[in-house]
């Protein structure tokens, strides 16, 4: 037996009087507690096994360091952190106005809550992260069933489609990049670097089809610029969250100076060398004064993905662009425009925009509607049609 400071760690499935029956060998095993269950398989020779065969595992088999647990609370990335933990606090505030535990919760409050978010008609998408980041907070083997919440789910995203249209973020193409870009005029003063950081962020960020978190993590060691192009490594993304690092070339446009991302984004390496910078975060805070200072805080020098879409805001506000609809103009459409026009060109934006290969997204969204207007079947018909009638 072990001693009394021991921690005994079983895990067993709980048996049922009547499937004890069916296992006629239980009747000739010692006293200890046997670990069998309705799938367990024993082949002709193998012992029954028991409680007295598990290792006994004491506090320090289960202890981590502060260092080890200090890398674990870092580990999810920033924008993920903040999102599930605002949904934690939101849930646990539910439960102790409803009289309910929040950790571990049961499957009836899991549902429960999901009702709540479903009745508040919030989005499905935003339901999911909701339920995603309750599940997580759980401990292994301890996250409540979803086999309910996702019928709930399923049912509110088909009624909410019925009663919305989607809401896609307006897509910056090339008309509105140069509208924008041409309020970055880089006059002497303190506006001089703001216009060169704008400059070059918009035209990099539509060369590579952006995610607003890819551009506000960039290094300036992650860029190398040549005549022909910027080759930028983008060390992780929404879809590397390994962080494996993938490369993306941006094409240099000659003929088109002010939309070139050599000419932008060397201009602006050259600010940020005028100003002592040859390394580190490549899009920095500019105070009012026109000052690339350093900064403290959890991001340090680097610019946040919400900074990054108040810039791609403030320009297109300067610009006047007035998207249809009176949808907003952001960040997320310095990704979605220049992948219509590939598309659109009869390309494929999935390398360009680090999409997964075989992506439904790009399929969906980018592919097949522009296929849909160029190779739609009822332009033959009214071709054949405008033909018969010629005749």
């Amino acid at each position: 037996m072990a001693d009394s400071g021991a921690v005994e760690v079983v895990d067993a499935e709980l048996v049922d009087e009547d499937e004890t029956r069916a296992l006629p060998a239980l009747a000739d095993t010692p006293a200890h507690r046997p670990l069998i269950g309705r799938h367990t398989l024993l082949r002709p020779d193998a012992p029954v096994p028991t409680a007295a065969g598990q290792p006994a595992y004491t506090a320090a088999d289960f202890r981590i360091s502060r260092e080890t647990a200090d890398l674990i609370d870092g580990a999810p990335p920033a924008n993920t952190s903040r999102t599930y933990g605002s949904a934690l606090a939101q849930f646990r505030t539910w439960c102790a106005e409803n009289g309910r535990v929040p950790m571990p919760c049961t499957t009836a409050t899991f549902v429960e809550y999901v009702g709540h978010l479903v009745r508040r008609d919030l989005a499905p998408a935003s339901v999911q992260v909701h339920m995603s980041a309750i599940r997580s907070a759980h401990p292994d083997g301890q996250q409540p069933g979803t086999k309910e919440a996702r019928r709930l789910l399923r049912g509110h995203a088909r009624d909410r489609a019925r009663r919305r249209a989607p809401r896609k973020a307006p897509p910056i193409r090339t008309a509105a990049l140069s509208a924008m870009v041409a309020t970055c005029t880089a006059a002497d003063g303190r506006e001089r670097p703001k216009a060169l950081r704008d400059a070059a962020l918009l035209t990099l960020g539509w060369g590579m089809l952006s995610r607003r978190s890819e551009l506000a993590n960039l290094l300036v060691e992650h860029l190398i610029v040549e005549d022909d192009g910027v080759t930028v490594r983008v060390a992780f993304s929404k879809t590397d969250q390994a962080a494996h690092g993938e490369d993306t070339f941006v094409p240099a446009d000659p003929e088109v100076p002010s939309l070139c991302p050599v000419v932008r984004v060397r201009a602006w390496l050259e600010e940020l060398r005028r100003h002592g910078i040859t390394s580190g975060p490549l899009f920095r805070h500019i105070t009012r004064g026109g000052t690339i200072r350093p900064r403290s805080g959890p991001r340090g020098d680097f610019l946040s993905p919400d900074a990054i879409g108040s810039i791609v805001k403030t320009r297109a506000r300067l610009a006047g662009i007035q998207a249809p609809g009176g949808r907003t103009v952001t960040a997320h459409g310095l990704r979605r425009g220049p992948a219509q026009e590939i598309a659109e060109a009869g390309g494929d934006p999935t390398a360009q925009g680090r999409w997964k290969p075989g992506s439904p997204t790009v399929l969906k969204h980018y592919i097949e509607p522009a296929r849909g207007r160029t190779n739609n079947p009822l332009h033959a018909v009214r071709a054949k049609s405008r033909a018969e009638t010629a005749i």
